[in-house]
């Protein structure tokens, strides 16, 4: 047990999230427990991780997890283990959530420099619904970026893969993004990866500009018969020049392709049961279906080497996507993954003396939600009473009631806003 290492969960703390603060120690060997000695009050090892309020062996529950995300058939797991099919189903769920905490934190924490992205949807079919699946990774390190679920292939599902891809990524001067001919994916992709541009001093909003170099190229495949006869590849915004460069320097290939993400369709669906076609486990609900993507796709990216990236002309040793992303230095094990804690936000400290300028600003708003004759006030005026827990006025445009004094409630927006 290494107290320096923990932080203190408690949301009313003082030093909540800090860590190697030196208010943390040991305070139970038995059963690892640790004591904040700022807010007095002691917590789990385990608190915050997957295993919290679990009481079979750790090493079962990481096998059976292992099992899961390598593609094993829940039922083959129930007769193997003695378990209930339903309490493996929970720790399935349990652990798409870990896993989908640990993806926010690391992977969407925008260290990714990516150059080329790949785009593509996974259609599934359920118990009595159809469900799409889209997937977006970084073609250069093979990391899953992003995915989303939904119920409808429109442009929401793209928007908010697109989404979650930019919050993963720096901001690079060219970027490369391949899909497939979807009519959706060019004004999103355009949406998503904007900057805000100031272009006149002063007041006044800032202009929202797509990233410099970003180029779209658009793969579509003709079938006939089940068989791809013809493909079209076209570069839906960009110079052929600069496309053709990214693509070159992010080893994407000679031509435009979508070649990585559909691999990486085929490993969604080898190790998630639900996407198997013609499987006899169809999902019931979207959100089993999710917390099984983000099992596999944080697996994929921490805990299993890559073949490809273990060869002697990348890396030459295993290695992992997020190793290649530098995200992490060595090959996570799965109870890494389920033991890892997810640092919250430091405690903010106010300010327990306001400046002169902010309680002019709270006077001016005073003032004029007190006297102003207009609808849209009278609405705020209503908010600020509730808020400050002032009694309703009795008329619409009377004045307030006089049970507290102007000072008092004066006083109170200071305190609550300082």
């Amino acid at each position: 047990m290494d107290a320096s290492e923990q932080f203190c969960p408690n949301e009313a703390c003082s030093a909540r999230g800090k860590v190697g603060a030196g208010n943390i120690s040991i305070h139970g060997r038995k059963r690892p427990r640790y004591k904040c000695h700022s807010c007095k009050k002691t917590f789990s090892a385990r608190k915050g991780t997957f295993f919290e309020g679990l009481r079979t062996e750790e090493e079962k529950v990481t096998m059976v997890v292992t099992f899961l995300s390598s593609g094993c058939p829940l039922q083959a797991i129930v007769h193997a283990f003695g378990l209930d099919e339903r309490t493996v189903a929970a720790w399935q769920k349990r652990a798409g959530e870990q896993c989908q905490r640990v993806h926010i934190a690391l992977v969407e924490a925008g260290k990714v420099k990516s150059q080329h992205i790949q785009a593509d949807e996974i259609r599934a079919k359920g118990r009595k619904i159809i469900v799409w699946m889209a997937l977006a990774m970084d073609v250069t390190t093979r990391l899953w970026l992003a995915g989303t679920v939904s119920q409808h292939r429109d442009h929401t599902l793209i928007d908010r893969l697109l989404q979650h891809a930019r919050a993963c990524c720096q901001f690079v001067q060219g970027l490369l993004v391949s899909t497939d001919g979807f009519a959706a994916y060019p004004k999103r992709i355009v949406r998503a990866f904007r900057e805000k541009v100031k272009k006149q001093a002063g007041r006044g909003r800032c202009a929202l500009e797509a990233w410099p170099d970003l180029c779209i190229a658009t793969v579509i495949k003709h079938t006939k018969k089940k068989r791809v006869v013809e493909i079209t590849r076209k570069v839906a915004r960009g110079t052929q020049e600069k496309a053709k460069e990214l693509l070159l320097r992010t080893y994407g290939g000679t031509q435009f392709n979508t070649a990585f993400i559909e691999r990486l369709n085929g490993t969604f669906r080898e190790r998630l049961a639900s996407l198997t076609r013609k499987c006899r486990h169809a999902a019931a609900r979207m959100e089993t279906l999710e917390a099984g993507m983000y099992l596999i796709g944080c697996t994929y990216n921490f805990c299993f080497p890559h073949h490809e990236l273990s060869k002697k002309a990348y890396f030459g040793g295993p290695t992992t996507p997020a190793m290649a992303a530098a995200l992490t230095d060595h090959i996570w094990g799965m109870r890494e993954l389920l033991m890892y804690k997810v640092v919250p936000p430091c405690a903010v400290q106010r300010n327990p003396h306001p400046s002169n300028d902010h309680v002019g600003v709270l006077q001016s708003v005073f003032t004029l939600l007190l006297h102003s004759q207009n609808d849209h006030v009278d609405v705020l005026r209503s908010t600020f009473w509730l808020k400050f827990l002032l009694p309703p006025e009795r008329g619409r445009h009377s004045p307030v009631n006089g049970e507290l004094p102007v000072a008092i409630i004066l006083q109170k927006m200071v305190n609550f806003y300082r």
